[in-house]
């Protein structure tokens, strides 16, 4: 048995144990990549941490420091505050505004992971507060990002039309964008009809004072992830519970109300951590400076300045989504120095029938960029297009969005940057069953994507 297909073989039983046994599958993938590393790629250590996530670790850990931060000294519940204002208490038009700004931020050259690490957190506290549904919040924010990250001035945008360039390659800028941007306005639309977006609309507007909290109708939040909440929502100034839920409902009720106007308050702790994280977004888009160091540097100085609201920050951090994470994507690049990608991919590409191959190749960049780099994965299968696009049989155009769609759009799956950002940014859930939510959707629009691009982008022979 060769050991591209015992490493496969492995990352199968990694996923049955992790599912049946409740083993947490970064863990899993580590010991894996050990095994595999020595046993069958003959690999040292140096190796095997060769594919350790460095930047998305540090990416993770600050980010969900920082929004710990902001929620212990209730900055997030005045954004959310603020948020209701703006669409004069519409709360079903927020999913469609976190939509618009990834899709903006990442148009205009904020690297995908980026602007889902500023965004995410802040429209899930939404979410967390209003009982819509984690899942329906997280894929608005990831399919915003991925909306707006082929345009011409985009990162991915101008990646690719550089590997097109490169390839010789007939090429159009304007197609590329247009052709992602719509794929993930459908798919967002599906997903805010399918979990609970017609019921907010339904709903109408919420009562600006009770977006407040000061009265009007009670919050609601969803601390299952389903999109359903029941139990009413702590104010900014309540501290967060830890407990199992034994309090007593009165109690909470009372605190509710007391606390609540702090919501629409400004306090100079608030007033630091919201300059913070407009530094955070300069700092990203303007100076191209990493997200994760930046994260941490930023909430160091606010720890330091406000101490007691800060003193459980580092708890909070999603250390069980870090090892997830990290623990799968090195596995991965135990795989990818072993070649089993490579291998995968020049099989597909030897097959002697055009559509065909053409279809494989956009499951391959679907299932392998839901565990690992999208550019990355774009940047191999583009070429590994090349002989059977230069017999003009298959329009260069329409394949080359195909994928690039292909290999973006299962972003979602909790195991790539973006799906385990909105993993660890989502307070008050179940981390467990979310997990499953993002991993069974993600598995969903890896299944049907492809085949839908491929019959939209590929078959009529664009390009």
């Amino acid at each position: 048995m060769s050991p591209e297909l015992i490493s496969i073989l492995v990352l199968v039983v990694v996923f049955v144990i992790a599912t049946t046994r409740s083993v947490n599958m970064g863990a899993l993938a580590f010991a894996a990549a050990f095994a595999v590393g020595e046993l069958v790629a003959d690999l040292d250590a140096d190796g095997i941490f060769a594919g350790f996530p460095g930047d998305l670790f540090v990416v993770l850990v600050g980010v969900t420091y920082l929004f710990a931060i902001a929620r212990a000294n209730g900055t997030t519940d005045w954004l959310v505050h603020a948020s209701i204002r703006l669409v004069r208490g519409r709360v079903a038009l927020i999913p469609w505004v976190m939509f618009a700004i990834t899709g903006a931020l990442t148009a205009i050259g904020a690297v995908s992971p980026a602007a889902v690490a500023i965004v995410a957190p802040i429209a899930l506290s939404f979410a967390a507060r209003y009982g819509i549904s984690p899942l329906l919040m997280g894929a608005m924010v990831v399919h915003g990002a991925q909306g707006g990250g082929f345009s011409p001035i985009s990162i991915y945008g101008t990646i690719v039309n550089g590997i097109v360039e490169r390839e010789h390659l007939p090429g159009n800028e304007v197609f590329l964008f247009l052709a992602s941007l719509i794929v993930n306005l459908v798919i967002a639309g599906v997903m805010f009809v399918l979990f609970g977006g017609l019921k907010l609309w339904a709903q109408g507007a919420v009562p600006l004072d009770g977006a407040a909290g000061s009265g009007g109708a009670p919050e609601k939040r969803d601390t299952q992830g389903d999109g359903t909440g029941t139990a009413p929502a702590p104010s900014s100034g309540a501290a967060p519970s830890s407990g199992s839920g034994s309090g007593s409902g009165p109690a909470t009720a009372v605190a509710v109300r007391t606390e609540a106007p702090d919501t629409t308050r400004l306090t100079p702790a608030r007033i630091a951590t919201l300059t913070a994280l407009v530094a955070l977004v300069v700092a990203v888009l303007a100076f191209d400076l990493d997200a994760g160091l930046t994260s941490i540097t930023l909430a160091v100085i606010l720890s330091a300045a406000w101490p007691e609201d800060s003193r459980k920050a580092v708890g909070q951090i999603a250390w069980s989504t870090v090892l997830l994470i990290c623990g799968v994507l090195t596995y991965v690049g135990v795989l990818e120095e072993i070649g089993t990608i490579k291998w995968a991919g020049e099989g597909v590409g030897g097959i002697g029938v055009p559509l065909l191959a053409a279809v494989l190749l956009c499951y391959i960049g679907a299932i392998v960029s839901a565990f690992a780099s999208s550019v990355g994965i774009m940047g191999a299968l583009i070429p590994l297009a090349v002989p059977f696009l230069a017999q003009g049989e298959i329009g260069a155009v329409g394949m080359v969005a195909a994928l690039a769609v292909s290999a973006t759009v299962v972003d979602v799956s909790p195991f790539s940057t973006n799906g385990a950002l909105v993993l660890a940014a989502a307070p008050d859930v179940d981390r467990e069953r979310f997990f499953r939510q993002l991993m069974i959707y993600g598995g969903i629009v890896v299944a049907v994507v492809p085949a839908a691009v491929w019959l939209v982008l590929v078959v009529p022979g664009f390009g």
